[in-house]
C-alpha cells in the first residue's frame, strides 16, 4: 500500500440523493485522497445538497445534484453506485472504459450464479457476464481480491453483520455449516430515503416486525460469502427485523457447535480472525449498534451455551457506515492503493 500518497483521486457519486450517497458525500469530506467531482441525483437534479442534507453544508456549499449522463465519469478515477438495485446492471457496461475503478453498493454484482437473480430478484441478471469480472468487497474475508480490483460489488449491512459473525467460526470447524439461524434487525434508514407507508414514523415508532420470512433476498449472499470464505457449502436461515431507530443493525446468529467448544474457545476463534483487523471490535461485551454509530466498526462477541448445546455470535455495526457507504469506501481505498483504513471513523458517537 501507498501509506504516505498525496495523490487525490477525482470520484463520481452516482445517486448521491440517497442516504448512501449522502453517507458517501459526508466521508469522501473527510478523506483527504478522495475529491468528489459530481454528485448525480435524477429525482433530485438542480436541488443543492445543502438544501436535502443542511448537515453537509459546510463542505458542499452550493454543490447541486445534476442528472446522469454519458459525460459524468469524464475526468474521474473511480465511480461509486449507490442505486437501487437493477439500475446498476443496465449502466456498469457504459461505464467501464470510462472510469477506471467502480464500487457498486448495490446487490447487483454481488451473487456469482446468475440463476440466483430471478430467484430471489425477481427478474434475469442483465449484464451475466458481468458477474465473475466483480470482486466481492468484505475486505476482511477477501482483502486480497479487493487490493486494486477494478469492479467491486460491496455488501450491505445485514450480510457483512452476520458473514463477519459467522465465517470464522465455520472456518475453524467450530460449528456446523448447516442449520444456522440469523436474526438481524436493522435501522429505518436501511429502507432508503424515500418515503413507503412502513417506514413513516406512525408506522415505526414502537414498533418490532420481521419481514420477508422465508425468503429475504439477502439470504442466498449471506451464504455465499460464508462458503466462500469457509471453503464449503453454508445454510442459513436469514429473518430480518425492522427496529424504531434510524441507523445501526444487531445481528444475532445460531449454529450448533462441532465437539465440545467453551464460549472461551469460540471468542479465540473470533480473536485470531480479527485481531489485526482495524475496524472489528471482538470482546465479552455485548454489542450494542449505539455504540457503532457514524463509525466503520463492526462489534462482535460470541457464547456457546452447554445447557441448549447452541453456539451464538453476536454482531453490531452501522448500517449506513460499514454496512454500506464506509465498507466502499474502504474498498475504494484498497482499489486505490491507500491505506485501508484512511477517511473512515473507528470510533462511534456517543451519546
Amino acid at each position: 500500500m501507498n501509506l504516505y500518497s498525496s495523490s487525490v483521486y477525482r470520484v463520481a457519486i452516482i445517486g448521491a440523493s440517497g442516504f448512501t450517497g449522502a453517507e458517501l458525500l459526508r466521508l469522501c469530506a473527510g478523506h483527504p485522497h478522495l475529491e468528489v467531482a459530481v454528485a448525480t441525483g435524477d429525482s433530485m437534479a438542480g436541488t443543492a445538497v445543502a438544501d436535502l442534507y443542511p448537515s453537509l453544508a459546510a463542505s458542499y456549499g452550493d454543490t447541486e445534484f445534476v442528472p446522469y449522463d454519458d459525460a459524468t465519469v469524464d475526468g474521474c478515477d473511480l465511480a461509486f453506485l449507490g442505486l437501487p438495485h437493477g439500475a446498476s446492471q443496465a449502466l456498469v457496461p457504459e461505464l467501464r472504459g470510462q472510469v477506471k475503478h467502480i464500487v457498486d453498493l448495490a446487490a447487483d454484482f454481488r451473487l456469482d450464479d446468475p440463476s440466483l437473480y430471478p430467484r430471489w430478484y425477481g427478474n434475469d441478471h442483465l449484464a451475466p457476464d458481468l458477474l465473475d469480472e466483480f470482486v466481492y468487497g468484505l475486505p476482511e474475508l477477501f482483502r486480497d481480491s479487493v487490493s486494486g480490483a477494478e469492479l467491486i460489488a460491496a455488501p450491505g449491512c445485514y450480510v457483512t453483520s452476520s458473514a463477519l459473525a459467522l465465517a470464522p467460526l465455520v472456518a475453524a470447524g467450530l460449528v456446523e455449516p448447516t442449520g444456522i439461524i440469523v436474526d438481524a434487525a436493522s435501522g429505518v434508514s436501511g429502507a432508503g430515503r424515500a418515503p413507503k407507508s412502513n417506514t413513516t414514523f406512525c408506522a415505526v415508532d414502537e414498533d418490532f416486525t420481521a419481514y420477508e420470512l422465508l425468503n429475504h433476498r439477502h439470504t442466498p449472499e449471506i451464504e455465499m460469502a460464508v462458503s466462500r470464505h469457509a471453503g464449503q457449502p453454508v445454510q442459513v436461515l436469514f429473518t430480518p427485523h425492522l427496529a424504531p431507530m434510524n441507523r445501526g443493525i444487531l445481528a444475532t446468529c445460531y449454529a450448533r457447535p462441532i465437539g465440545v467448544p467453551t464460549t472461551a474457545d469460540a471468542l479465540a476463534v473470533l480473536h485470531d480472525a480479527y485481531g489485526a483487523e482495524p475496524f472489528v471490535v471482538v470482546s465479552e461485551r455485548s454489542p450494542s449498534t449505539k455504540a457503532t454509530l457514524g463509525s466503520n466498526s463492526v462489534h462482535l462477541t460470541a457464547r456457546v451455551d452447554e445447557r441448549t448445546g447452541w453456539v451464538i455470535v453476536i454482531a453490531a455495526l452501522d448500517n449506513l457506515v460499514k454496512g454500506a457507504s464506509g465498507q466502499a469506501v474502504q474498498c475504494a481505498n484498497l482499489a486505490l492503493g491507500l491505506d485501508e483504513p484512511t477517511g473512515l471513523p473507528v470510533s462511534g458517537l456517543h451519546p
